[in-house]
């Protein structure tokens, strides 16, 4: 009998710390919080100089906190959220408590007539008040984090399922042709078109860029015999290739409009120009090749552009980019990807 697979915890969706949006407005946070229990303790004649003590005893707490949440971040994406709640709780009143010991002895001693016990206890309800608020934030940040995400899910979804390659029946005719020429290239182009057939049913998914690029070598592969001389491919790829991850035929799509809408109505042979270019951050992928259609099919072709820029978009945010130009006969296009941290 065969045992149930254990499902796994939804990973949390918690903020990154390390980006300066989010922090800015922890900083904001914090400053509001110390203008509050300024005001709160009512001494008119001395406010100013209240004020920035409390700040600068907040904004102590609040970034030492930000610097073990940071550190401890990877982890408590797996737990659950009483645990999260109970982590944080904890990580406030061990950071509250210490701070407010320090400040007691270096900057409020001086001016404070209360003792140390009530000076720290104090600080600790405060503390626990706002690690109450802040989970009512997280709880909020990651059921907003997943309702976007099956929000791209869907819009994604529905994206891929625009995907309609024409290559696939053209490559039938190929394959019929090959039958009666050469057999064994029939056979290879065979089992080439099943890769691709079974890489279209999986557009939804991710896979590597060697993967990818295996599937636009057996595209091409099958061009190759259907229009013969009139193709020439120069592959230039680095020598060994990064280990990225992106949508299925994410590349492929960008080869075929070449080959659609500058080889196929073209008599004369030209060469179809694969670059990749890596760098300390990105991968850049150039594919050029030549003009040779009407303005009717470049619209469709931008229409595939858009679609594919829209998926990468849906993955990468600003961080991957699709760009085009015309020049000079030639359709260039490019594909920056970013490098997945190791």
């Amino acid at each position: 009998m065969q045992q149930p697979k254990e499902t796994r915890r939804p990973e949390l969706q918690l903020p990154d710390l390390t980006q300066a949006a989010p922090l800015l407005r922890v900083v904001v946070f914090a400053q509001a919080l110390a203008l509050i229990l300024a005001l709160a303790s009512g001494s008119e004649a001395a406010f100013w100089d209240s004020l920035g003590l409390i700040s600068i005893l907040v904004h102590w707490i609040s970034l030492v906190s930000c610097l073990l949440y940071v550190r401890l971040r990877a982890r408590l994406r797996y737990l659950s959220m009483p645990q999260l709640a109970l982590v944080v709780q904890l990580i406030l009143l061990l950071v509250t408590g210490s701070c407010s010991l320090l400040s007691y002895w270096l900057l409020f001693d001086i001016n404070l007539s209360a003792g140390l016990g009530s000076f720290v206890l104090k600080h600790l309800i405060i503390a626990f008040i706002v690690g109450l608020v802040l989970m009512q934030f997280l709880i909020m940040y990651d059921e907003l984090a997943n309702s976007i995400s099956a929000q791209h899910q869907a819009r994604f979804s529905a994206l891929q399922a625009r995907i309609r390659p024409h290559f696939l029946f053209n490559s039938l005719n190929t394959v019929a042709e090959l039958i009666h020429t050469d057999a064994a290239a029939a056979e290879q182009a065979l089992l080439n078109l099943a890769d691709l057939f079974r890489a279209a049913m999986a557009s939804s998914e991710r896979i590597s860029l060697a993967d990818e690029l295996a599937l636009c070598q057996q595209y091409l592969a099958l061009e190759q015999w259907r229009l013969g001389e009139k193709l020439k491919i120069n592959w230039q790829l680095p020598a060994s290739l990064p280990a990225i991850s992106l949508p299925a035929l994410t590349i492929q799509p960008l080869l075929e409009n070449a080959i659609q809408y500058g080889f196929e109505t073209r008599t004369a042979p030209a060469t179809l120009d694969i670059e990749a270019y890596l760098g300390k951050k990105q991968l850049s992928i150039v594919i050029d090749n030549p003009i040779s259609v009407s303005k009717r099919n470049q619209s469709k072709n931008g229409i595939a552009i858009a679609n594919i820029r829209q998926r990468l978009m849906l993955c990468f945010g600003n961080q991957a980019q699709l760009s085009t130009v015309q020049q000079d006969q030639r359709f260039r296009v490019k594909l920056v990807l970013p490098l997945e941290d190791q």
